[in-house]
C-alpha cells in the first residue's frame, strides 16, 4: 500500500490531558515517525509518517485520543512525499 504523509490538526479538550505523550507512544508503538506539538489555540498539531495502514490507524485514534481527552473535530491534510523524519518526538 506504500508509506503515507499527513498533517492532523486535533480540536477539543485536547490540552493539559496527557494528549502529546500518548499521542507519541501510539505513534512509535506504530511504528511512526514525525512529530505531536500544542498549539496557542488550545488544538494539537501533529505530524505522521509510516506505512499507510499505521498512519490510518494513527489518525482512528486521534479521533479519540487519551481517556481524558475530549476531541471535538480532526482535521486532515495529505501532504505527499516530503522531507522524512528520523523518530517521533514530541515539539
Amino acid at each position: 500500500m506504500g508509506d503515507k504523509r499527513v498533517h492532523v490538526v486535533i480540536r477539543g479538550w485536547v490540552q493539559g490531558v496527557g494528549f502529546r505523550a500518548s499521542c507519541a507512544r501510539q505513534a512509535m508503538g506504530l511504528g511512526l515517525t514525525g512529530w505531536v506539538r500544542n498549539q496557542w489555540d488550545g488544538s494539537v498539531e501533529a505530524l505522521f509518517e509510516g506505512p499507510a495502514e499505521a498512519v490510518d490507524r494513527m489518525v482512528a485514534w486521534c479521533h479519540r485520543g487519551p481517556a481524558a481527552a475530549e476531541v471535538t473535530a480532526v482535521e486532515v491534510s495529505d501532504l505527499g512525499p516530503g522531507p522524512q523524519e528520523r523518530s517521533f518526538r514530541i515539539r
